[in-house]
């Protein structure tokens, strides 16, 4: 994980979990809105801690990440996780009681060359693509989380 997420997640007061963070989008709901989506730049890192799903932005402005908390989910908020394929993309769709929140993420194989690896390097202080590293095991760790700690 980056240091930057890291150290942004813990000065908001929340423990973040090792080897549980994504590049997420806020997903699109019909034809129209993926074409509008396609040319929006609203990045955020998800980040899973101790006892919530956190959201942190990307300046769609710089490309920096931005130290504002976005969403705090608690775990116990989470009634279901569900998670579909959708072409180069991962919808995740987190149900609690009174809403739905949809989430897009790219896939680990092309993520070196779209936007979720090139946020990962950017913050890794390297070449190395956390995004794609801890895909898998976020991804598995979400569909687990409905009503429980991940």
């Amino acid at each position: 994980m980056a240091n930057e997420v890291k150290k942004f997640i813990r000065e908001a007061g929340y423990e973040p979990l090792e080897g549980r963070c994504i590049i997420v989008k806020y997903a699109p709901a019909n034809l129209s809105e993926q074409l509008a989506a396609f040319f929006n730049a609203e990045f955020y890192v998800l980040q899973m801690c101790e006892h919530e799903i956190v959201l942190l932005p990307f300046s769609t402005t710089w490309g920096s990440l931005r130290k504002d908390v976005t969403l705090v989910l608690p775990y116990g908020d989470i009634q279901a996780v569900e998670l579909e394929d959708d072409m180069l993309n991962t919808v995740i769709t987190i149900r609690t009681e009174r809403d739905t929140i949809r989430l897009t993420t790219q896939q680990a194989a092309l993520s070196d060359l779209r936007s979720s690896g090139v946020y990962a390097t950017m913050y890794a202080g390297s070449f190395k693509n956390w995004h794609k590293e801890n895909l898998e095991g976020t991804l598995r760790a979400l569909a687990g989380s409905g009503g429980q700690r991940a």
